[in-house]
């Protein structure tokens, strides 16, 4: 006598369906909602940071609400009858449920680092970080990275609590950060004291000031108006009023 295998039921299958559909509507849902919960993006960099964002968001959202009702759905369909004190039935494993439950998250977790990668090269195109001694010359180091690109070159200073912005072109220097919209800028980043953090939210871009180094930092504004530079590492008592104003603004008027 041959047994036959069990027939797929088309009920829980629709049931399936409909559950995993959800899931995709509300994942894509919080997705976009995720692009409102960040400042304006105002650099060729923020559109690509906030598009992994909100990928991870919507990821996020679909594992979190795909194990939140599956749990919901045990503790309301299995739960022990009033006054049950008997033990449960012995479970056997079931191989092809630790296959699924290892496979999703493996994909899941290659898309982020997949698309992660591609968004950290694509960074490194637009605005390559370079790290060179402070005791080196500009002209020992071949000149800055703005030297063969056409961006301004600023020199930023970062002190116990204040940070100071010298632009190599006009030799002009001063406490608020003045930029041209849509203008390559090449950030020359020094540290007088200890460790400081160099971070414009609206920038989608944060680069560590590191005590003996002088790092060349790149990134191009796109968007006119008045953000705010934090520094964004513990440098003493007073880290967090270390801020500064960031003015991007018109050719016209930046010259």
């Amino acid at each position: 006598m041959t047994s036959s295998s069990p027939r797929l039921r088309p009920l829980p299958l629709i049931g399936l369906a409909l559950w995993i559909g959800l899931l995709v509507l509300a994942s894509v849902w919080m997705s976009r909602q995720a692009y409102s919960w960040l400042p304006v993006q105002a650099s060729t960099a923020a559109p690509l940071v906030d598009g992994l964002f909100s990928f991870e968001t919507g990821v996020g959202t679909f594992v979190f609400l795909g194990v939140i009702s599956v749990m919901g759905w045990v503790v309301l369909k299995h739960r022990a009858e009033k006054y049950d004190a008997t033990d449960a039935e012995p479970i056997e494993g079931n191989t092809r449920l630790e296959v699924i439950w290892t496979a999703i998250p493996l994909v899941l977790v290659m898309a982020i680092a997949v698309y992660a990668i591609r968004v950290n090269n694509t960074l490194g195109v637009l605005g390559p970080m370079e790290h060179i001694h402070m005791h080196d010359s500009v002209e020992q180091q071949g000149g800055y990275p703005g030297d063969r690109l056409p961006a301004e070159n600023v020199e930023v200073i970062a002190r116990q609590w204040s940070w100071e912005f010298r632009y190599a072109e006009s030799g002009v220097s001063s406490t608020e950060l003045h930029l041209a919209v849509d203008q390559p800028v090449t950030f020359r980043l020094v540290s007088e004291d200890v460790l400081h953090g160099f971070y414009i939210p609206a920038f989608r871009l944060k680069q560590d000031v590191i005590p003996g180094r002088a790092i060349n930092f790149n990134l191009t504004p796109t968007r006119e108006g008045r953000y705010r530079l934090r520094d964004s590492q513990f440098s003493g008592t007073w880290f967090a009023a270390n801020q500064a104003d960031v003015v991007v603004e018109s050719s016209e008027e930046h010259s």
